[in-house]
């Protein structure tokens, strides 16, 4: 079995139960985005390949650890042999950390609302990444939004600012403002994301009420200016009702402004709880359909240095899982 076919199925699974060895530390927490407040999850590799899957004890597909970082494989009949990766901070190799763990919007496909999480203190991000130095090459930085959009951009700036002394390539991936993208650039951050979030307008009017569909695609639009085509990049998420000719006209207009769409599938939770992940068969046909749109535009995802992109976990990436 191929790889990206591999990753597809997991993917579509989402979960895995892990026995055998103790491996704590092998286990990421998610505090943003739809994975925030779970039990965890586990970075799979093989070779430069791996995949993000959540720890469900009632998986019908089992990791089991051997020590050391060692771990099987088991799916469909398959036993297949790898490693487990040791996050950063949320993923390996880098430290992924979200300042703010509440928000005041509500995405329906969201749980960060509802988990009254808190925003962390400069003096305690500097000290997450500091502890992790030597182990990650790039920061990533997201966040919710405690009180208002420009209060919230105001604080990521700072923390920003202070992360900057590590000399790490530093992306960012913040709700934005008008001016968000020049502020980024201006203190030396080297990639955003800012997610559309939805194939089409109408979708995202249905699933993030309140938020700017046109000001997200402006701060993309400047971003391309200030970062350079293939920097930029923004999750649209597969399985909130679009159809798959939607879902290929969000990519390629995406990829015709020099933005790399992530396409990160639905995980059933909040709003969607009980709704079906995309099966393997639809992540393989937009995979396909990326890579070639990714190719006629001339942008390469393997470029990328910061945040889901350059992790490749929770995605299938053209460039990254052929």
């Amino acid at each position: 079995m191929q790889w990206k076919e591999l990753k597809a199925r997991l993917l579509e699974a989402g979960s895995a139960r892990l026995t055998g060895e103790p491996a704590d530390r092998f286990i990421a927490k998610s505090a943003a985005g739809p994975g925030a407040g779970g039990s965890g999850s586990i970075f799979f590799a093989m070779g430069s390949h791996r995949v993000k899957l959540a720890l469900n004890p009632t998986s019908t597909i089992e990791i089991a650890h051997r020590g050391n970082g060692t771990a099987q494989l088991y799916f469909d009949g398959h036993l297949i042999m790898g490693r487990l990766l040791e996050p950063g901070f949320h993923c390996p190799d880098q430290a992924f950390i979200t300042v703010t763990g509440s928000c005041i919007f509500r995405c329906r496909y969201c749980t960060v609302p509802k988990l009254g999480g808190r925003r962390k203190s400069i003096e305690e991000i500097v000290g997450m990444v500091d502890s992790v130095r030597n182990r990650i090459h790039a920061i990533s930085i997201t966040s919710g939004v405690l009180s208002t959009i420009e209060e919230e951009e105001a604080y990521v700036l700072a923390v920003v600012k202070r992360l900057t002394s590590f000399d790490l390539p530093i992306g960012v991936s913040i709700y934005p403002t008008e001016t968000t993208p020049d502020r980024l650039r201006e203190l030396g951050v080297v990639e955003v994301k800012f997610n559309l979030e939805s194939a089409t307008q109408e979708l995202f009017q249905n699933v993030c009420p309140g938020l700017d569909y046109d000001g997200i695609w402006k701060a993309l639009d400047r971003s391309v200016e200030l970062f350079g085509k293939g920097h930029v990049f923004s999750n649209v998420i597969i399985g909130l009702g679009e159809t798959d000719e939607e879902l290929e006209s969000c990519i390629r207009r995406l990829v015709s402004h020099g933005i790399i769409p992530v396409l990160r599938p639905l995980n059933p939770v909040a709003e969607f709880t009980g709704k079906p992940r995309p099966s393997a068969e639809r992540l393989g046909k937009l995979f396909a359909l990326q890579t070639e749109a990714l190719t006629k535009s001339g942008l390469d995802a393997k470029q990328a240095l910061t945040m889901c992109t350059n992790c490749a976990g929770c995605d299938l990436v053209p460039g990254r899982d052929e």
